[in-house]
């Protein structure tokens, strides 16, 4: 059986995340120690007694999202699950980054520094108010881009994410993301809704943010990571350093093709995936996408046990 590590990104993150596996895992533990360390204040005490409008900033809710997964990890390597079991690792959005931690590609401490510039770009980016997400749901993505061609009217409207067969989220000036709205529901949409979110993210307004990874990430050392990475912006697999490097500066503006990704490693062999962190979202994503995949969700402590006793 040829499996894969995937790792959420944003939307997952909840108070009390990761605090069992902290508990029952020295290692787990360690993993938020050294995200601490790194960015120089306790987001852990956030993460598992924090506020949870604060948690949901896009500053903190992304260090937090990997930690959890990172610790999430390390609890299944404590149970003799490697890393290198895996045919490939890919992460939706900020899971990218995780995805590369957990490869080995970036330390913990890089990532974590690199998500909480990544996180504050991306929300100066773009003036509150400004920007606006829409899930566009029942419209495939074919349809659901030429909505936001149709929509944007000089302004940016893009497809943003293509998270699968029935959910595509639109992303630009709020204006045109409303228009889309309208536009979806016309064109027999199941429903089209705005998202609860602080910023455009995957879209041209994020430059601003692609300019700040551009010299975050020439700051830190990219290695081959221990498996390959299926890139949000590409939906295949590479393992070049220089080329993941540039491809993480192009996600920032660029669409997460999340579903092409699923039936990339499903092409290439993969029967089985498991979700690394916080919550089940990426697991309904891939079910909608391929139903003959397995899907696992690890993310407490109970989930890594059972995990690795599946073997």
């Amino acid at each position: 059986m040829s499996r894969a590590f995937v790792f959420p990104g944003q939307g997952a993150q909840v108070i009390g995340m990761g605090a069992d596996l902290a508990r029952a895992y020295p290692a787990a533990r360690a993993v938020f120690d050294e995200v601490d360390a790194a960015l120089g204040e306790k987001l852990s005490a956030l993460i598992w007694e924090g506020e949870q409008d604060q948690l949901t900033l896009t500053a903190n809710a992304q260090p937090a999202l990997m930690a959890t997964s990172l610790a999430a990890l390390r609890a299944l390597e404590a149970e003799g699950v490697e890393i290198g079991q895996a045919a490939f690792v890919a992460g939706h959005s900020l899971g990218e980054y995780s995805a590369l931690a957990a490869a080995g590609s970036l330390s913990v401490a890089d990532t974590a520094r690199l998500l909480r510039i990544r996180g504050r770009a991306m929300q100066e980016a773009v003036p509150v108010g400004v920007g606006a997400m829409a899930a566009l749901l029942g419209l495939d993505f074919e349809a659901a881009r030429a909505v936001a061609q149709e929509a944007a009217q000089g302004e940016v409207c893009q497809a943003a994410n293509d998270n699968d067969p029935g959910q595509v989220v639109v992303s630009g000036h709020k204006a045109a993301v409303e228009r889309a709205v309208e536009l979806a529901k016309e064109k027999g949409a199941k429903r089209a809704v705005l998202l609860p979110v602080s910023a455009p993210f995957h879209c041209a307004l994020m430059q601003p943010a692609a300019e700040a990874m551009t010299a975050a990430l020439s700051e830190v050392e990219v290695k081959a990571p221990a498996v390959p990475l299926v890139a949000n912006v590409r939906a295949s697999a590479v393992s070049d350093p220089a080329e993941i490097r540039q491809l993480l500066i192009e996600q920032v503006t660029g669409s997460v093709r999340w579903r092409e990704s699923v039936q990339y490693m499903s092409g290439a062999g993969v029967t089985e995936i498991w979700e690394i962190g916080a919550g089940k979202a990426l697991s309904g994503m891939i079910r909608r996408i391929d139903r003959e995949i397995a899907c696992r969700a690890v993310g407490t402590a109970e989930d890594a046990a059972a995990a690795a006793a599946s073997l």
